[in-house]
């Protein structure tokens, strides 16, 4: 187990133990402030892009991605507990499941397992597949246990996979392997990158927010229209 991945383990407790705390004591409303400040940081990762590459297309796509830190924090901000458990079994589901069942079966039941080659080409078969249905099996018993019709957030999974996408692709128009490959390298950052667990080049606030920030924007815009 390298550095860095154990880095990102401890800090990823550190931080769902900071947001159930939040949740069950302060109505979330720590989780919603430090859910803004990340999204803050993560538009400043994302302007450091333009220090590799800054053509039209790449401008749409940022101010695209901008959006949804904005518009994720807009819903984020609204909603009440129970939503935010919902986003967090979803989206993180998925983001969790989807890594831990590629790492364990990628390759191993679908030969040739690579989804999306020219945009993820670390994505597998095997762990989109099955983080889709456990993210999906996880708020649908949350929602049940709860008594509760909100359906709408079933497409969490299936959205944070679509964010994920959206900012690999991004990423690759940049041509930045990570989202704090440019930052990492001031001293502040360095250090500020740390609470995400992202070191020495490896992950950053984008890389942690961008599923969520998609899948909330959409989830917006739903609610908005037909709700």
């Amino acid at each position: 187990m390298d550095k860095n991945f154990r880095v990102r383990v401890v800090c990823g407790f550190g931080l769902f133990i900071v947001a159930l705390v939040s949740m069950y004591i302060f109505d979330a409303v720590p989780f919603k402030i430090l859910f803004g400040i990340f999204a803050v940081i993560s538009g400043i990762e994302l302007l450091s892009f333009f220090k590799k590459a800054s053509h039209f297309k790449n401008v749409i796509l940022a101010i695209i991605e901008i959006m949804f830190l904005v518009y994720g924090s807009i819903f984020i901000a609204q909603v009440g507990v129970i939503e935010i458990w919902y986003i967090i079994f979803g989206v993180c589901g998925y983001d969790i499941f989807a890594y831990l069942c590629g790492k364990a079966w990628g390759g191993k039941i679908i030969k040739k397992s690579r989804p999306f080659p020219k945009i993820s080409k670390n994505k597998t078969w095997e762990g989109t597949i099955l983080g889709l249905t456990i993210s999906i099996a996880l708020v649908a018993i949350l929602i049940f246990s709860l008594g509760r019709t909100d359906y709408i957030y079933l497409l969490c999974g299936p959205l944070a996979l679509m964010g994920d996408l959206f900012e690999s692709y991004l990423k690759r128009q940049f041509k930045v392997k990570d989202s704090n490959e440019i930052l990492i390298k001031n001293k502040f950052f360095e250090k500020l990158e740390l609470i995400v667990g992202g070191s020495e080049g490896h992950g950053g606030f984008l890389d942690r927010i961008d599923s969520t920030a998609f899948a909330t924007t959409v989830l917006l815009i739903i609610k908005a229209i037909f709700f």
